[in-house]
């Protein structure tokens, strides 16, 4: 879901995050990701087109090669997941 919005908030002061409540998505160790306004620049600038994690549904390679997985450990609580998107300024 963070992936998909990379674009749409670059320039805009926003901060977008998504993650599970049980500290896992699916089978990997990540809760989750977050991005702001400087995500998708910064992903150009080390040669990552978000576009193509997206088609190859793998979000978690994405994040992790610009540092921005929310990494919690299993946290024992599933609830629901979680989306937060914040205006900064």
């Amino acid at each position: 879901m963070v992936l998909s919005g990379v674009k749409e908030i670059a320039n805009k002061d926003l901060v977008f995050a998504s993650f599970a409540t049980d500290g896992i998505d699916g089978n990997c160790d990540a809760a989750g990701a977050i991005a702001d306004t400087f995500t998708y620049f910064y992903s150009q600038k080390k040669g990552l087109n978000p576009n193509k994690f997206l088609n190859e549904n793998n979000s978690y390679e994405f994040f992790k090669k610009i540092g921005d997985l929310l990494i919690t450990k299993i946290t024992g609580t599933n609830v629901m997941d979680i989306q937060v998107l914040i205006k900064i300024k």
